[in-house]
């Protein structure tokens, strides 16, 4: 049988473990649930009241939002809330982001994904149909939370890149936006501490077993 130290050690080498995975856990959010991201254009309705589903979420710094929608519709993430409440994307703002996957063609299927990673109001939208599509209620806005509990400089990944909207040449074929995963010295700092931590707690195992 362990001695007590050893098996108090195992336990709080448990803990940093839960502790880590928890607190490395990002989601994905499929905006507007089995709906999608989609406007009913002979009712002139959103598909669904996306203002709702994201009451029902809690969203982090590091989630995804999965946007399951076809070229018939935009997303248009911006932290200006004029440019929500007009309805319109600005591309002069360096804070609005216009995502189309570069598709021209009408009806095509997308999957947009856009990872969230500014703390604070974000907000969502598409500016197809000279903004009727957002007035009419696709549009939605969101809390983001500092989910990783770490200080301001070590959770805040870069923003996405502008993509310009699909000029003659774009790809006929609808292609998939795919966001990378949060990477940088927040998750890099956090996987070093637990590099030291697991070590000091292996030796301290190693000596008393």
């Amino acid at each position: 049988m362990a001695p007590p130290i050893a098996a108090q050690l195992l336990a709080f080498a448990l803990l940093v473990t839960a502790v880590s995975a928890a607190e490395t856990g990002y989601h994905n959010h499929t905006v507007g649930g089995g709906t999608g991201w989609s406007f009913n254009s002979t009712t002139n309705t959103s598909a669904t009241n996306y203002s709702s589903w994201a009451s029902t979420q809690t969203f982090d710094l590091g989630d995804y939002l999965i946007f399951n929608t076809n070229s018939n519709q935009t997303v248009v993430q911006t932290y200006n809330k004029t440019t929500y409440l007009n309805c319109t994307a600005d591309y002069s703002d360096n804070g609005t982001f216009v995502y189309n996957g570069g598709s021209r063609g009408f009806g095509e299927a997308l999957t947009v994904v856009v990872p969230l990673t500014i703390v604070g109001p974000n907000y969502f939208f598409s500016d197809a149909g000279d903004g009727v599509q957002c007035q009419r209620g696709l549009a939605f806005e969101i809390d983001v939370q500092r989910g990783l509990g770490l200080p301001p400089s070590l959770n805040q990944p870069p923003p996405p890149p502008y993509q310009e909207p699909p000029g003659p040449d774009a790809a006929q074929s609808p292609p998939i936006t795919v966001a990378q995963s949060p990477s940088g010295s927040a998750f890099a700092n956090l996987a070093d501490v637990r590099v030291v931590v697991y070590g000091i707690v292996l030796g301290l195992l190693l000596q008393f077993l």
